[in-house]
């Protein structure tokens, strides 16, 4: 059973429950014959009336109830604290599984879903561990040694139980088959509606802009609704289990007296006997209620297991090698080489990028410009190992990535995505986020290289004001800065733009350029953008057309040599501004 997988870094602390368990269950199954000699013996047999025999009667009761209280309470505790230690120790592997996926198998789950699985189904399988660890061990115990009890019992009411066995067991198996097909149709509805309703809270902006505001309601109320329907058919048929149950045990009680009453008469049972058999009765039914219920219930958490194994048994497509080879000392720092880089994306009907070469050396910068889907951005995310190509090889100071280790090739290298993402903090928590060296001079160089200083003066609190999640408090400009602020911090020895200055005005984009020409000295620049203007004065522009290079060299190169680069400059500068630099 893979719920007692997960118990086994846990084996000590489990047999002491069940220990603890057991010692309840005995002291539980004690106090009918103790009731049963105080009416039997201290009422209305030999010792009627004996004041000492029912006090002692009474204290050992008393000291069973006791005995039972502690041993339940002990158990709990210890049931409670192991059910949090596995779901602290899953959701910690669950996340850290998510961390090593690449952004291709983080899409194959879906966002949402990796939430609830990291959340939800957690949640339910350390519900499950205390129910078992609770009821597991208790209700056959109780069970079997009250049916013990019973069987040494002189009477023919044996019967009885048996009927209301039959009963119960015929109303779980009822509700078992009705129940078990929803459960895992329910955990795929709890990720629908968890995912349209992280959808509209994403684009909440552009469903307003439209007037959409009405359709996405009436999205989100059918996918509430198709999980409604399914948890209250399944909440109804569950609710209905212990009323039908009660009324099984006191079908059994009613007949337990009714014959039982024949027997006394008969001098077959005594009172005490009838009262005894009762209470044993009532616990025979409900050790099979309650393991009837575990069976029931415990599908569910195991098909949370099944989701969240699914997530660890994920290899993750980017791997770091157990011994990375690490560029020696003394040797340039920063160079960066493609030879016949090739990539596709899974289940693409062609290559992304095709036979791709070029050479980033430091103190310069490299820009990469195209048409829209051209491969760009692709490019980029090769460079730090987001996706690994499918041919060809990338080296990093003559050191094929693939053999560095992921943490140190990424601490070499500052990324910053097309859609620049802030957490949730302060400005200055933001920018030294990936910062090795997180002092002050380190983070007013990279504010003054980002032109982020202006947004720090104009708010309250300077750096340490605070940032929403995601930057929503910050304009797209103002985000695009802080996150190359971020990647400056870092001191990388190749930083990595990918579009980051579409945001930017004319005058910060040419303030930060220029900044960037003076960084530029030690580092290695690679840089995609859209504007002509923020890259004719790069060391070499690459050009791409269908993820391969139609074009490599200066702007006034490529202005001569490359139609394409051609068509893209004459859409963006005047021909005045083309002519200036021609005749450079």
């Amino acid at each position: 059973m893979k719920l007692i997988k997960l118990l086994r870094e846990h084996i000590p602390q489990t047999l002491l429950v069940f220990s603890l368990l057991f010692v309840q269950a005995i002291c539980d199954l004690s106090l009918p014959r103790y009731m049963s000699d105080i009416v039997d013996v201290g009422i209305v047999g030999q010792r009627a009336g004996d004041f000492s025999f029912l006090s002692q009667m009474a204290y050992a009761m008393f000291g069973f109830c006791i005995g039972s209280l502690a041993a339940s309470a002990a158990a709990g505790l210890i049931a409670s604290q192991v059910a949090a230690d596995v779901s602290r120790h899953l959701r910690h592997e669950v996340f850290e599984r998510v961390l090593s996926l690449s952004s291709a198998q983080v899409d194959s789950f879906s966002q949402s879903s990796l939430i609830m699985r990291c959340t939800n189904d957690v949640q339910q399988i350390q519900t499950m561990i205390v129910i078992m660890l609770r009821l597991v061990i208790f209700a056959p115990v109780l069970g079997i040694v009250a049916v013990a009890q019973v069987l040494s019992m002189r009477g023919s009411l044996t019967w009885i139980i048996g009927a209301a066995l039959l009963g119960v067991l015929g109303i779980v198996a009822v509700l078992f088959t009705l129940t078990m097909p929803r459960f895992k149709k329910m955990q795929a509805l709890v990720d629908r509606v968890s995912l349209v309703a992280r959808e509209m809270l994403d684009g909440i902006m552009t469903i307003r802009s439209f007037g959409r505001q009405r359709q996405e309601l009436e999205r989100f109320d059918a996918a509430s609704h198709d999980l409604m329907s399914t948890q209250l058919f399944v909440n109804r048929a569950m609710s209905s289990m212990m009323p039908l149950m009660m009324c099984v045990m006191n079908m059994a009680t009613v007949a337990i007296v009714w014959f039982g009453a024949h027997d006394v008469a008969s001098n077959a049972m005594q009172v005490g006997d009838v009262m005894a058999f009762i209470s044993y009765a009532m616990m025979i039914v409900m050790s099979f209620l309650i393991v009837s219920m575990v069976a029931i219930i415990l599908p569910r958490a195991e098909v949370s297991i099944d989701r969240v194994e699914e997530v660890l048994h994920v290899t993750p497509a980017i791997k770091s090698p157990s011994n990375g080879i690490a560029p020696a000392i003394g040797e340039p720092h920063g160079e960066l080489v493609f030879r016949k880089v090739s990539f596709h994306y899974p289940e693409a009907a062609g290559d992304a990028v095709s036979d791709v070469s070029f050479s980033v050396h430091p103190g310069e910068m490299t820009a990469i410009v195209g048409s829209t889907g051209s491969g760009k951005s692709t490019l980029l995310q090769l460079i730090p190992r987001l996706y690994d190509p499918t041919s060809g090889e990338i080296t990093l100071d003559g050191i094929n990535i693939v053999k560095m280790s992921l943490a140190d090739l990424r601490s070499r290298i500052g990324y910053v995505p097309q859609q620049a993402f802030l957490f949730s903090g302060t400005i200055a928590s933001n920018i030294a986020f990936g910062a090795t060296s997180k002092g002050p001079e380190v983070i007013a160089d990279a504010v003054d290289t980002a032109q982020v200083r202006e947004i720090v003066e104009q708010r309250d609190g300077k750096l340490d004001a605070e940032i929403s999640q995601g930057g929503t408090n910050l304009s797209g400009g103002q985000r695009q800065r802080l996150a190359i602020a971020r990647a400056l911090a870092t001191e990388p020895e190749v930083l990595v733009l990918d579009d980051s200055f579409s945001a930017l005005d004319y005058t910060t984009d040419a303030h930060l350029r220029a900044a960037l020409s003076h960084k530029a000295k030690n580092m290695a620049i690679v840089v995609v953008a859209q504007r002509i203007a923020t890259v004719m004065h790069a060391r070499q522009i690459i050009v791409l057309d269908e993820g391969r290079i139609v074009g490599k060299g200066t702007h006034t190169e490529l202005l001569k040599s490359c139609p394409e680069y051609l068509e893209m400059a004459k859409s963006q500068l005047s021909s005045h501004e083309l002519g200036l630099e021609e005749t450079r």
